[in-house]
């Protein structure tokens, strides 16, 4: 089904106070203030699953509108729960990177927009006050059993300098209370855990237990430096919000993938 294209409407985002109050431009969108069509509806921003080009093309001059830049500086790449990383200038077609593979987007080009896609993995968006650079990650169960939170920091550290001041913020995802998983997934994740298994593996015996990603990616980056009081939440369950959210667990191969972003740039206190 085609979409109608509506100019109208706004693209609907959280935020995160304390990128806010950094001075990042920054959003975790939510599936409302697009044009695609069911079920897809409204704000998706994957071609491949189905969905109208046209509609998505609309969906992401939207979100670059809010984030305060162009559409043709808004990237993201083809998500495969690894940790490669992809450094951008800002001159690339966005299009090509696109098709690149990576769950780390990153820059220090004033006016580029880092981007993930998801639909139950955690996003999570990185920035340093002193140098404005930033990084945009994809954590699913597999990327956060590979630590790639702790590789983004890494990279962009090295992207920023020795100096760097970093903040984060982890955006709505499948928590807890509805990511149930088998016993091999609940001890792959609990061991990648600093924090510890019986922190983040919860359920009663003979039930099948439910992890707790959040918590496990706030441990982790507490390990690379980032305490609490650098560390936002941005909360949402992505599987129990179908007014607000895409799952894929809750729908599997027909959900919308919806995005989440920062734009790169000197922040308030440089």
């Amino acid at each position: 089904m085609t979409a109608k294209l509506d100019a109208r409407g706004p693209a609907e985002a959280l935020e995160s106070p304390l990128l806010g109050a950094a001075g990042f431009s920054h959003a975790f969108f939510t599936r409302r203030g697009g044009v695609s069509a069911p079920p897809w509806d409204t704000l998706s921003f994957a071609v491949a699953l189905g969905d109208d080009p046209a509609a998505v093309r609309e969906n992401l001059e939207r979100a670059a509108r809010r984030l305060g830049i162009s559409a043709a500086r808004l990237y993201y790449l083809s998500q495969v729960h690894g940790v490669a990383a992809r450094v951008l200038a800002g001159g690339e077609d966005r299009d090509d990177v696109v098709r690149e593979v990576g769950d780390i987007t990153l820059s220090r080009v004033a006016g580029v927009g880092c981007g993930v896609r998801s639909a139950d993995c955690a996003p999570i968006l990185l920035a340093d006050r002193r140098s404005g650079a930033v990084a945009a990650v994809h954590s699913g169960w597999r990327g956060t059993v590979l630590r790639v939170v702790v590789e983004a920091v890494r990279a962009l550290r090295s992207l920023a300098g020795s100096d760097a001041d970093l903040v984060a913020a982890i955006g709505p995802h499948i928590e807890a209370c509805c990511f149930e998983v088998g016993d091999d997934v609940a001890a792959e994740l609990a061991a990648c855990s600093p924090a510890g298994g019986s922190a983040v593996v919860r359920g009663a015996p003979g039930a099948r237990p439910h992890v707790d990603v959040r918590s496990i990616l706030k441990a982790q980056l507490a390990e690379v430096g980032l305490d609490a009081a650098r560390v936002d939440d941005v909360r949402g369950c992505t599987a129990c919000d179908p007014a607000r959210f895409f799952s894929y667990r809750r729908d599997g191969q027909r959900s919308g993938r919806l995005l989440s972003a920062i734009v790169a740039g000197r922040s308030v206190i440089g």
